[in-house]
């Protein structure tokens, strides 16, 4: 079991999109495990704004993968994809009797992570 980690996984990173990371999650664990070209094909037909950053992000990894590592875009797969909280933007909005409220602008970092699907 101990030789099957030396396997290429190759990365990519879309920082401080401006998105909540709760919103980003619903879309991401929709293409975790997936082939990438199917990944790819939920993402353009989804309804959430979420799915171009991460489709982005997706493609941006495929092609480090084609480029930098020599791999075949039709044989990866989605390994991992998850989304960190990053810095949040405070924001004040006035009330009533003037009174303030804080609005939390928040940002997420997107990392996708894909590799080359095992040969059974």
């Amino acid at each position: 079991m101990a030789n099957t980690e030396n396997e290429v996984q190759v990365s990519a990173t879309a920082k401080y999109v401006r998105m909540a990371p709760r919103k980003v999650r619903m879309v991401v664990d929709q293409i975790r495990g997936k082939q990438v070209d199917r990944a790819l094909e939920i993402l353009q037909f989804s309804t959430r704004a979420a799915a171009e950053p991460v489709a982005k992000t997706l493609q941006s990894a495929v092609a480090n993968a084609e480029n930098n590592n020599g791999l075949r875009a039709d044989n990866l797969y989605v390994k991992y994809a998850y989304v960190d909280e990053g810095p949040t933007l405070k924001r004040i909005r006035p009330r009533a009797k003037g009174s303030a409220s804080r609005i939390n602008k928040r940002t997420s970092h997107i990392t996708v992570i894909v590799a080359p699907r095992k040969e059974a």
